[in-house]
């Protein structure tokens, strides 16, 4: 099995585990502050199907994947209404903070389980044999679902419409001109990312803005995670 298919085996599930609890944590949190849209168009289920977008769930963070960009996507919005929140101010921020909150929740149990599973290897002597295909494949899928909860919670927190950042950020500003002018570049909002996180750095790499600007961040927040792994293994 060649180490591209290895690759997806361990990129796909980690991806599509981290995206659907991120919906749903949107949608939950919205019907507990008063809007029950979600509920109603029945996407508060964890079932990949009614959440997947091909595209952004599966084709392109592969694409990215492999090609050693780094790795974001989306799935099908979870409907949410403003007006039908209790406090439509409030509750757009709490909804949007909430799929970023469950990204780093899953991280925890990631770091938890990888430190898990690595335990029994501690202090074992490499010669006397090392762990079989599965076990090194449940290791990648964890330190893949660790990596990919970070980005993900990361990503969705950039101040770039129409990501959760944005609406913490709307929230944040005063009502009236200055919001209205923010919310009118929700339209370029992908267009924006895909200039600065793919564009860019191919028409120019001497900017390192993935290595100078995306990955830090994700990288010592990882840090701290993998810290979490090697406490619970005992390393």
């Amino acid at each position: 099995m060649n180490d591209t298919l290895l690759t997806a085996l361990a990129l796909i599930p980690a991806l599509v585990i981290a995206i659907v609890f991120h919906e749903v944590a949107h949608g939950w949190t919205a019907l507990m502050l008063g809007d029950p849209t979600a509920k109603e168009r029945k996407r508060l289920s964890f079932n990949p199907i009614r959440h997947v977008d091909p595209f952004g769930t599966l084709i392109l963070p592969g694409l990215l994947a492999l090609s050693g960009a780094p790795v974001f996507g989306w799935a099908k919005p979870v409907p949410v209404i403003k007006n039908r929140l209790d406090n439509p101010r409030f509750g757009m921020m709490a909804v949007a903070a909430a799929g970023p909150a469950s990204n780093l929740v899953l991280a925890a149990i990631g770091a938890v389980a990888l430190g898990l599973v690595v335990r029994p290897l501690v202090g074992v002597d490499a010669g006397e044999g090392g762990p079989g295909i599965g076990y090194l494949y449940a290791i990648s899928v964890l330190q893949y679902f660790l990596s990919i909860n970070i980005f993900l919670a990361l990503f969705n927190l950039l101040p770039i419409p129409p990501f959760d950042g944005s609406h913490i950020v709307e929230g944040l500003l005063p009502q009236g001109r200055v919001s209205r002018a923010y919310d009118k570049l929700r339209p370029f909002g992908f267009p924006l990312l895909f200039l600065l996180l793919l564009v860019i750095p191919w028409l120019f790499p001497q900017l390192g803005i993935v290595e100078r600007v995306v990955l830090p961040p994700v990288e010592w927040l990882r840090g701290h995670y993998l810290g979490i792994a090697e406490a619970v293994a005992g390393a």
